[in-house]
């Protein structure tokens, strides 16, 4: 891309230019990685086709080729633009979160978190207009090669980080809000066999900690923090954190935003 054009996509899209830019940094730093960085990076037009292409490297399979997979990603992303909105979104709170995150490039081209993220709202598009099939197929993938199962119907907002990610789970009928901060063996599950809605509803800028299992079909309030390791059966008010086996109240989040501060203690 020339100087001009270069000039053009920093005015509307800033993330994807930084991102443009560290790729380039890193192709001269490490010339081993060019030949990825330039493929998946630096020959794309913009991040939706970056992010096309380097998801369906990673989800393809023998039988059915990155070529393929890319055309459905590409459709998905046609028909829903806000799906690159959310990825732009998720790319942020990873950046500002995540103190071992460098720049922009780093979640889009090595955190598996973001990958399953984006991979699932392929997959939940998709299942909406009927291709379950299809959707399946991704979270099957999704869960092989990232470690991370989100159901395709779940619903998830924008500005989510995914932490580490190896071992979370995301129920079928949950929903997880803007702004939410979860760490690695997190689940959002049921409790047994019930059926219809039975998974938990996350609220708005929730911070959960490694290993914190939330059961069925309750609340976690807005801004609230869930200990590492808790077991969550009964609802959270919002603003409170609540620890132990099972999970109890233990007093009011000390910050405004837990999950951007991402701060551990209880």
């Amino acid at each position: 891309m020339d100087s001009n054009v270069i000039a053009k996509v920093a005015a509307v899209d800033p993330i994807w230019t930084e991102i443009r830019e560290a790729a380039q940094d890193l192709a001269r730093a490490e010339p081993a990685l060019a030949s990825l960085l330039h493929a998946a990076v630096l020959s794309q037009p913009r991040l939706e086709s970056a992010l096309t292409y380097h998801l369906a490297r990673m989800l393809a399979t023998s039988e059915t080729p990155a070529m393929l997979i890319r055309q459905t990603l590409d459709e998905a992303i046609a028909g829903d633009p806000e799906i690159g909105v959310a990825a732009r979104a998720d790319i942020v709170a990873v950046y500002e979160r995540d103190p071992a995150c460098r720049s922009r490039l780093d979640p889009f081209l090595w955190f598996k978190g973001f990958h399953a993220l984006q991979t699932y709202r392929v997959a939940h598009w998709l299942l909406g207009r009927g291709r379950r099939g299809m959707a399946m197929f991704l979270q099957s993938r999704s869960s092989s090669i990232f470690g991370v199962d989100i159901n395709p119907a779940a619903r998830i907002g924008k500005g989510i980080m995914i932490d580490h990610a190896t071992g979370v789970v995301i129920g079928e009928t949950a929903v997880v809000e803007d702004g939410v901060s979860m760490l690695q063996g997190v689940t959002l599950g049921g409790t047994g066999k019930e059926t219809g809605d039975r998974h938990p509803k996350i609220r708005r800028g929730v911070l959960i900690g490694a290993g914190a299992k939330v059961l069925g079909n309750i609340e976690v309030g807005a801004r609230a923090k869930i200990a590492s390791g808790s077991v969550v059966l009964h609802p959270v008010p919002a603003g409170c954190t609540v620890a132990g086996v099972p999970a109890k109240v233990v007093g009011c989040v000390d910050c405004d935003e837990p999950a951007l501060e991402m701060d551990q203690r209880i």
